[in-house]
């Protein structure tokens, strides 16, 4: 009795299939250039600084480094998005930008849960807290419980901080995966960052800070201010940020040290739990 015949024959794409995989393809490729697209655009806005407040649309094509027609694409859809004004013969960030922060000051997870652990440390200590969140590979405060003047802070909300000066930095970089970690180490060298010296010391201090569970600092952002800081957790031990007490060597000197410790690690770990 003959074998039956069990090889399956290669399909031949048709004229229909054909088009539908280009389709396909264009659909793509068209989103990753909308995405792209809107990302420069997007971008633009931080050009707008403390120096240059107002910009025309010909500064922000040179300082985006695309054609003035995109730049003049861009304004358009950003004023009409409230996230741009006209002001003066040039355009200023607009208030759309205002109702955002209040967003993320009311809807972010981790401000909501580390409102209240924060405003207890703050009365129980009579220093400040600062919530310091990461993004990609930026570290940045974004909510702070103060019982006095913070306004002389060198890096306050809202303004990157160096990845690796600073105990709000370094309790969350500490905690990063190795692979991540050494390819920060690397980018901060290219850059000449000053505060990094070999891998291997780098290394063995990052290790320390997560072995004790905290980062202290003295002086390396704001000259005679202390911070303590203890690194916050999503699922799977995923940092995400940290908590921070700072305050100067006088108001620091009435306290013990390790008492605060147990204090900004204990909120940290209230927070963490918070938002597993």
């Amino acid at each position: 009795m003959p074998r039956a015949n069990t090889k399956t024959k290669p399909l031949k794409a048709t004229p229909k299939t054909a088009r539908k995989t280009r389709s396909v393809a264009v659909k793509v490729r068209d989103s990753e250039q909308d995405s792209s697209s809107l990302s420069r655009m997007l971008s633009t806005l931080q050009l707008f600084t403390r120096e240059h407040p107002v910009l025309s649309a010909e500064e922000i094509a040179k300082g985006a480094g695309v054609p003035t027609s995109t730049a003049y694409r861009y304004v358009k859809q950003l004023a009409t998005a409230g996230l741009l004004v006209r002001w003066k013969g040039g355009y200023t960030l607009g208030p759309s930008i205002m109702e955002l922060d209040l967003q993320i000051r009311e809807c972010d997870p981790v401000i909501r849960a580390a409102s209240e652990p924060m405003r207890a440390l703050c009365a129980q200590t009579g220093l400040n807290a600062l919530l310091t969140k990461l993004y990609g590979n930026k570290v940045m405060t974004v909510h702070i419980e103060s019982t006095s003047d913070t306004g002389s802070l060198a890096y306050g909300r809202g303004r990157p901080l160096p990845l690796f000066r600073g105990s709000s930095s370094k309790a969350i970089t500490a905690f990063l995966p190795a692979a991540k970690l050494r390819r920060l180490f690397e980018d901060g060298e290219a850059q000449g960052d000053e505060q990094l010296n070999d891998w291997e010391s780098f290394h063995a201090s990052m290790s320390n800070i997560r072995r004790q569970g905290f980062a202290l600092s003295v002086g390396e952002l704001n000259s005679g201010i202390e911070g303590i800081s203890a690194p916050v957790f999503i699922e799977s031990r995923q940092v995400v940020g940290s908590i921070t007490l700072i305050g100067d060597a006088a108001r620091m000197a009435l306290l013990r040290e390790e008492v605060v410790i147990e204090m900004v690690k204990a909120a940290a770990a209230t927070v963490s739990s918070a938002l597993q």
